[in-house]
């Protein structure tokens, strides 16, 4: 099902929803910089938790839903845009529907950057990142971190091992908050998708990244969900 909203700048997003209503919780995806919402990466991600019982709502930043009806590439809009149209789209919904928030990349760190914000409100559970852009490509030191090591909220990221912005080897040296757990896709890249000799397929690599979220979800459904998220950086 497909719905649409307006924007102070008068453009029209595009919004899919799939997934029972009557689920425990509802999950916001927002997309990464260069492809929108209709991807199959985004639709793995989105048709995997919904046929797990979760409720999954998809929406496209302004620059997107440009790019959809002019047929131009248009880059990403500033950041005070993207954290606007994040944060309208949560107040869209009603303020006592349980709800976690994420995206793929871009979309991933929005989300993350208002995620401690909406958790002292209790609006939020927690936030799920799938491929968390530590750092600009080919720019290793320049992190996009500090945020993450002071955050509240209980936080999912699902990253590929070989990922370009943040892969195994670069990420097990960062100081990250407790609240975060790292859950890592096999050999996978930034859309978690691994080398043929790896043996693995990026299907797989789907399908397993689906799994993480179904538990991490379900861990925050339980009583004590939050506390249960402190332990020192899980990893996968």
């Amino acid at each position: 099902m497909a719905k649409t909203s307006f924007l102070p700048e008068a453009i029209m997003i595009n919004t899919l929803v799939c997934g029972p209503r009557t689920g425990p919780a509802t999950v916001m995806l927002a997309h990464g910089a260069g492809a929108g919402i209709e991807t199959p990466f985004m639709q793995q991600m989105a048709d995997g938790l919904a046929q797990r019982g979760w409720q999954v709502i998809r929406f496209e930043f302004p620059y997107m839903a440009q790019r959809r009806i002019s047929g131009r590439t248009t880059p990403p809009n500033q950041a005070n845009i993207l954290l606007q149209c994040y944060a309208e789209q949560v107040q869209s919904l009603p303020p006592d529907q349980p709800l976690i928030i994420g995206g793929k990349s871009m979309g991933g760190r929005v989300a993350s950057l208002l995620a401690d914000e909406l958790w002292s409100q209790n609006r939020i559970l927690g936030c799920i990142c799938l491929g968390y852009p530590f750092h600009p490509l080919g720019k290793p030191e320049k992190l996009r971190v500090e945020h993450l090591q002071k955050l509240q909220t209980p936080t999912l990221v699902v990253q590929g091992e070989r990922d370009a912005m943040g892969n195994r080897e670069e990420v097990k040296n960062y100081a990250l908050s407790k609240q975060l757990r790292l859950a890592w896709m096999p050999d996978g890249d930034h859309s978690f998708k691994p080398r043929k000799r790896s043996g693995r397929s990026e299907p797989q690599n789907w399908k397993l990244a689906v799994e993480h979220m179904h538990d991490f979800l379900n861990r925050l459904m339980l009583p004590d969900g939050s506390d249960s998220m402190t332990s020192t950086q899980p990893q996968y």
